[in-house]
Parts: structure tokens; sequence; C-alpha cells
């Protein structure tokens, strides 16, 4: 069981473009949809980590034979 690289790829550019968007959006003076941009990026990121520590029960779950 190894852990896939590529994710964390995906998050370091989820957070990437999230900032560059909400500097760009703080330039033009649009901080509500900055914060909006940002708490969105947010619950993407936490949806991808919560969908990795649910394989990681399942799988232990798989080894320890509990269900």
């Amino acid at each position: 069981m190894t852990m896939d690289i590529s994710i964390l790829f995906k998050l370091a550019g989820l957070g990437i473009l999230a900032s560059m968007v909400n500097i760009v959006l703080k330039k033009s003076d649009k901080d509500e949809i900055a914060t909006i941009v940002t708490l969105a990026s947010l619950v993407i990121a936490l949806t991808l980590v919560l969908d990795m520590i649910a394989g990681l029960f399942d799988n232990i779950k798989s080894v320890f034979q509990l269900y």
C-alpha cells in the first residue's frame, strides 16, 4: 500500500490556484468573493482528504477482517 503522490500535486495545485484567484479578487476590491473562493477551495481539499481517510478505514477493515 503506497501513497500516490498525485494527490499531493492536486492539493498543492488547488492551493496555488485558490491563492492566485484570491489575490486577483482582493486587488479588484471584491473581498467577499475572494473569501467565498477560499472557502470553496477548502471544502474541495477536505473532500479529497476525507475520501483518502475513508479508503484508509476500508483497508484497515479488510486487513483485520472486521466485516
